[in-house]
């Protein structure tokens, strides 16, 4: 009765469809080249559609959003942001906003923050995952020297002047 849901299913667990997307999409690190090309796109569809206005409806302008989207996610990776981005282009006055260019511009600085603090060999792909710590109780610790006792005094002692 499972098997209909496919191959990976199983009863009782979740899976996070922004993260399977995440995987099978990872960010690339983000390079001058993709940042200029990523925001020529953007702006160059923004500017088409502005141009278009109400002439955008007879289908210029969702084929120009389905190219942006996939061309933008190609250069800086799939983002969250790129989703909202895609919807609200086919809302007849929001899309004539210049949304592209603001979502490239805010993923680009999200994803250049995280490329900041991550070392560069894991921006954009899952973290490797780590067997257990290891055990420290089940090594034998070296033997501690005995340490000498302090001299019983009741005099102070001065430094040696020497």
């Amino acid at each position: 009765m499972d098997s209909c849901r496919g191959p990976g299913y199983r009863a009782g667990t979740k899976v996070n469809l922004l993260a399977a997307i995440t995987h099978w999409l990872p960010a690339p690190r983000l390079t001058r080249t993709r940042i200029v090309a990523a925001f020529a796109i953007a702006l160059a569809c923004d500017a088409i559609q502005l141009a278009l206005l109400q002439f955008g409806w007879l289908g210029p302008d969702e084929i120009l959003d389905v190219v942006a989207f996939i061309a933008v996610t190609w250069l800086i990776g799939f983002h969250v942001l790129l989703l909202p981005t895609f919807a609200m282009e086919f809302v007849p006055v929001v899309g004539m906003l210049p949304t592209w260019t603001g979502c490239v511009a805010a993923v680009v600085a999200l994803r250049g923050r995280a490329q900041r603090k991550a070392p560069a060999e894991f921006v954009g792909a899952a973290p490797p995952l780590l067997g257990s710590p290891p055990q420290l109780a089940d090594a034998p610790l070296p033997p501690v020297p005995p340490v000498p006792p302090l001299p019983q005094s009741s005099e102070p002692t001065e430094p040696n002047p020497s």
